[in-house]
Order: C-alpha cells, then structure tokens, then sequence
C-alpha cells in the first residue's frame, strides 16, 4: 500500500528542504502532498521560487497521512502562528507517525510539544529553543529517535531523507 506524506509550506521555506525530499519521496513510490497555511494556494521559498500548495490545511487530517516534514528557512516560524497546523503535527506525533524536520523546522517541534525527552538536531541558532522544549541537543547530521527525524541544515538532506523513507517502509 502506497504512503502517503505531508510537506508543510509557507512563505520564506527553505527551496532545497522542500523539492529535495519531495522528489526523492515520489521516487520511492510515496505520496506527497504539500500543505498551506489556507491563506493562499502558492508560497515563495526565501529565493522566491513558488510552491503551489496541493491541500490547505482545513483539507487535510492527521489520520490520512503517514507522516510529515517541515522544512526550514522562516516558514516555520509562519506556520506555527496557525493553531490548525500545530494541532496537525501534534496529531501526528501523538499517533506515531514520522514527524522529520530540519533546520529551522525545529521550531514546529517545539511548538507542537514533539520534542520532550526525545534526542534531535536542528539548525545551531535554535538549539536552545529545543533544549528549552525538552529534547536532548547533539549536533549530528541526521538524528532518529523513534518516529521522530531531525537534521541541521541542506547538506544533511541525502541522510535525512533516507531515514524518513526507511521509517515508511
């Protein structure tokens, strides 16, 4: 049975953490949807590349999705100001699905609470932020605990998406 994965997007989102693991996520034969905030169906990455969302978030629910990511750059630092997105990833997390983040993604763990006694990595600029959320920093490439996956920054990209793909297998 095919999988089927969730990308968060908003404005300023990191262009390599979101086309490079939804590429390679299709390639692997799973699903990806990406996923609004619902304000507008078409974010810019900080570079302006667009990303036309497939799904709004008032279009998605937790129980049809094996997992999500949420990428960096300042996107998540938007989508956490909505309540619908937060409540989706810690919907996520509490059912046991994977929940992968990197870089800056870090602040959507905390956010929606997912980091609490878990080992995780993010961009070096928050890891106090995810220490403060609970979590037990190491500056590793790509760190996986349980269904949890974390990564720094675009060059951990290769690695984090191998892990995210081995959890959906």
């Amino acid at each position: 049975m095919a999988k089927t994965f969730a990308i968060l997007v908003d404005e300023a989102y990191q262009v390599l953490e979101v086309w490079y693991p939804l590429y390679r996520l299709r390639e692997a034969g799973i699903n990806v949807v990406t996923v609004g905030n619902g304000t507008r169906d078409t974010f810019p990455s900080k570079e302006g590349y667009p990303c036309k969302v497939d799904r709004s978030i008032d279009q998605v629910r937790a129980p049809d999705f094996d997992g999500v990511l949420i990428p960096g750059g300042w996107a998540p630092d938007f989508l956490r100001r909505y309540p619908k997105v937060v409540q989706f990833v810690k919907e996520m997390n509490a059912a046991g699905k994977v929940v992968a983040s990197i870089c800056h993604g870090g602040w959507m763990l905390v956010s929606a609470d997912c980091c609490r006694g878990k080992r995780a990595t993010c961009f070096s600029a928050i890891k106090d932020d995810i220490i403060a959320a609970g979590a037990r920093y190491v500056d590793e490439e790509t760190v996986v605990d349980g269904k949890l996956i974390t990564a720094r920054k675009p060059d951990d990209l290769p690695r984090f998406v191998s892990e995210i793909i081995k959890k959906l297998n």
